[in-house]
């Protein structure tokens, strides 16, 4: 785990909202709702209870498959997310810089960087995905469609985990109007439920909209 000092994070930061770059119009994945649309999604969410959580197995999941060439789902959107990405043979990227909306840091090195779930694997499978064909899961763990994949500040990335927004926020509270936009489609275009604690969450972190 990487210790960032306090100065390097506060001038990230302040970079980061300097240029805009944790604003909802500059955020990379695509397909992100207005927030009238992601209130009217989450209106229409199915809020259940959790289920299935002792049965979760990430293998259950295939995912950084392989999306073009040689570049799987983490290369390509270390690619989509960077600026100068310089990748080698194997689409590995060598150089670049990364600027992570969660928390406003930004890296110049691919391994300081994760590729987040926005719906979590083990998330969505106690929300309905433990229904799913394994095929159908393996295209949730790729969607490069939807706003599911992130390119983000790894340690974020960890503490994370698998929680929802009632139990996890992205540092950067500009960024939380934009994550809940985001989670809430995924969750809508893939059918998956909320319990109401996560709702709840969601409704509030729209009203930063």
């Amino acid at each position: 785990m990487k210790r960032v000092t306090a100065f390097a994070l506060s001038t990230a930061t302040a970079l980061c909202l300097t240029a805009g770059l944790a604003t909802p119009a500059d955020a990379t994945p695509p397909n992100i709702p207005s927030a009238s649309t992601a209130a009217s999604e989450l209106a229409a969410l199915t809020v259940a209870a959790e289920s299935h959580e002792s049965t979760y197995d990430r293998d259950l999941f295939p995912h950084w498959v392989t999306i073009s060439g040689s570049c799987n789902t983490r290369e390509t959107v270390l690619k989509r997310d960077g600026v100068n990405v310089v990748v080698n043979s194997s689409c590995a990227a060598t150089s670049g810089r990364w600027t992570s909306p969660y928390d406003g840091a930004t890296w110049s090195a691919a391994s300081d960087v994760d590729i987040d779930h926005m719906v979590a694997l083990a998330e969505a499978w106690r929300s309905g995905a433990w229904a799913w064909t394994t095929s159908k899961r393996q295209s949730f763990a790729n969607d490069l469609t939807n706003a599911q994949l992130w390119a983000v500040t790894d340690n974020v990335n960890q503490a994370k985990g698998d929680k929802d927004p009632a139990e996890w926020k992205p540092p950067l509270t500009s960024f939380h109007c934009t994550y809940a936009r985001a989670f809430i489609d995924v969750k809508y275009e893939w059918g998956l439920s909320v319990d109401s604690a996560e709702k709840s969450a969601l409704s509030s972190m729209l009203g930063r909209c």
